[in-house]
Formats: C-alpha cells, structure tokens, sequence
C-alpha cells in the first residue's frame, strides 16, 4: 500500500525532451510568426491547465460527496492538479509580453476608437487583467496545496480529523472555482472575440475541463496498472470511471448545443459574428468535427459494457478526447487571434512541448508520495468495490 511511482530515467529523457523541442519550437516561431505563436502558446496553456483544474474539481467532489469507490485512487487527481502553478509560470510569458498579439482591446488605439471596448476599458486592461491572473493562481494553488497536505497529513496520522478539513476546502474550493475559473476564461478566451459574449461560455469550458480531466485520471489509472501499480483496479471501477466520461460527454455535448442554438435562433449579428467564420469557409469541418469527436463517437463507443472496461479501448478513447479537446480549443482561440486555417510546425511543437512537462509534472508528484492514501476512511470500500 505504500508502493510508490519510480520514475524510470528513459521517462524522464522523452518527457524533458518533448519539452525542449516546445522551447525551440516557441523561440522559432516568435521569429519568424509571432502572432500565431502566441496564440498557440495561449492555446496549449490553456488545455493544460483545463485537465489540471477539472481533476482537481474531482478530487474534491469525491470528498464532498464521501465516495467511496474512487478514495484508492486520489493521489492520481492530486498529482494532475499539481500543474496548476507551473501553468501559471509558462502563462507569465504570454501575459507580459503577448497581450497586444492576442487581444484587440490590449491596443490603446482600439480603446480610443472603438466604444465597446471603451465601455469595457475598466474591466479590461492590462494593469487589471494581469492581477487577476496573479489572483486566480494564487488562489489554485494555495486551496490544492492545503487539500494535498491534509491528504499527506492523514497518511501519517490517521483518524477523521484531516478527512473532514479535506471534505471542508473542497466546499470552499468549488466554490471559489466556480467564480476564479468563470472569470479566468472571459479573460484569456472570450476576450479574443471582444465584441462578443455568451452567458454559457465558463459554463461550456468549465465542462471541457472537467470531461477531459476525468478522461486523464482514467488513462493514468490505466498506465500506472499495466506498468504494475494499482493492483487492485477491477472492471467496476473502469465501468464506474466510463459512467464518468460518458455523462459528462453529453453534458459537454449539452452545453456546446445550447450555446450555438440560443444564438442561432435568435440570430442577432452581435452574436453569430462569433460562429459565422467557424460554421463557415475553412474552418467548417472542425466546428462539426468537435461534435463528432467529443461526443458521438465516445458516447457511442462507452454505451458497450465490453469496451468501458476495457483498458486499451479506454485509453484508445482517451487519446481520440485529448485530440477533441485541442479541436475545441483551436476553434476557441485560433480563429479569434490568427485567423488561418494552417496547421504545421507551431502547432505541433507547442503542444508536444506542453504534453512533455505536464507528464513529467504530473509523474514527478506521483513519485512524491504513496499513491495510495492508506488512512482514507473508505480505503476498504475502494479496494474492494464491485
């Protein structure tokens, strides 16, 4: 029970190397495409710290809601979460020197002559926008770093005291989420199409994160098993895990609906100005493609009791989301800020690097601590469960 991950050299090699092809990739493209490269940057930042918050919001709706089949494995949750600082450090970046690049209202020139974005001057500009960044970050970090100590706290004392904190801060951390993180996607996606607004936009990209982060606590789980830990993981908990990815599909499929159908049928040029290039012209096949990918095909796929406790199909599904949720993004970010459907060198080599250091981020947490908390009050329950 107190096995813990050994992180083997050859790891630890590709993970840093697929980053230090991100770093090239990055000093590259400022050279010679700037604006597509900030916006890339800006895209896989996002991505990854979209996993990181909806793990996070897991691991604390598993306290809140005393579950029992999932405590064995809150560590896998805890370590994804544990990139929502180094998120913040890569974003620094793209917040000091990016800005004008990706947002129409950072120029002073468009405030001037532009009376929406005058209107919203006060809430957006750059001395606000950066610390509210700093704020939400802060605020991640330091409510995770509490939820990850008492987690370590009840491995060495057990009892129910640190239990209960950790059932307490999850309330005060989705709570606390629910505003940071709305607040955070205006600020670095909505605000790419200024012009434009959707009550149901966090909603939307707070589901993303929650759906993607489920799927990679279920392709860790899957790993760390066929590499020999986490001996215990049965077809019950794979099939409670794929009830997971498959309602919060619908859920994600829900939510992406009734934002293009609200402003389809209302049909008001303030808002379709947002979908007129992504339903139209080049960009087409990925606005439908996002649908496709995201939902049908998991949802088709996960409705088989064969395939949601089948490992490899699960982690087969996993990848398909991780590329649907790169699918959702470009459409979020790219459209508004560069404006060309040209996938090539950027693109890949952002993310490749982003990949690299949030699995070496990630690895490197798990093989900080035992990746079974032993004095879980429903530790049992877990590793007995069907």
């Amino acid at each position: 029970m107190d096995k813990k991950l050994t992180i083997s050299p050859i790891f630890k090699y590709i993970s840093l190397s697929l980053f230090g092809i991100g770093v090239i990739t990055v000093i590259f493209g400022l050279m010679s495409n700037p604006v597509k490269t900030w916006a890339n940057l800006l895209m896989s930042n996002y991505y990854f710290l979209t996993i990181a918050i909806g793990a996070s919001f897991f691991a604390a709706i598993q306290y809140i809601s005393q579950s029992g089949w999932s405590s064995a494995f809150v560590r896998i949750p805890q370590a994804i979460t544990s990139f929502i600082p180094v998120a913040g450090i890569l974003m620094l970046p793209i917040i000091l020197f990016g800005l004008p690049d990706l947002y129409h209202w950072a120029h002073h020139d468009a405030v001037e002559h532009d009376a929406l974005i005058a209107h919203k001057s006060p809430y957006l500009n750059t001395t606000f926008f950066i610390a509210r960044y700093a704020l939400f970050f802060i605020v991640w970090t330091f409510l995770n770093y509490l939820l990850r100590r008492y987690s370590l706290k009840e491995d060495q004392e057990g009892g129910l005291k640190y239990f209960q904190k950790s059932e307490f801060y999850s309330k005060v951390y989705i709570f606390v989420l629910a505003i940071t993180f709305s607040l955070a996607s205006f600020d670095w996606i909505m605000s790419i199409d200024v012009h434009w607004f959707s009550t149901i936009f966090a909603v939307r990209n707070f589901v993303m994160g929650f759906y993607h982060g489920s799927v990679i606590i279920v392709m860790v789980i899957i790993i760390l098993n066929k590499t020999g830990y986490l001996p215990f993981l049965n077809k019950s908990h794979l099939r409670d895990f794929s009830k997971y990815i498959l309602i919060l599909g619908v859920i994600w499929a829900y939510t992406w609906f009734s934002q293009y159908i609200l402003i389809w049928y209302a049909n008001i040029p303030e808002e379709t100005i947002y979908y007129l290039p992504r339903t139209k012209g080049e960009f087409q096949f990925f606005f439908y493609a996002e649908l496709i990918i995201n939902w049908l095909v998991p949802f088709i796929l996960l409705l088989s009791g064969k395939i949601a406790t089948n490992k490899n199909a699960l982690l087969a599904i996993g990848i398909l989301l991780m590329f649907g949720q790169w699918v959702d993004l470009y459409q979020q970010v790219i459209v508004g800020t560069y404006g060309i459907l040209e996938i090539n060198y950027i693109e890949i080599g952002t993310f490749i690097g982003y990949l690299g250091i949030f699995a070496f981020v990630v690895a490197w947490s798990l093989a900080k601590a035992p990746l079974v908390a032993r004095n879980h009050p429903y530790l049992e329950e877990s590793l007995h469960h069907h």
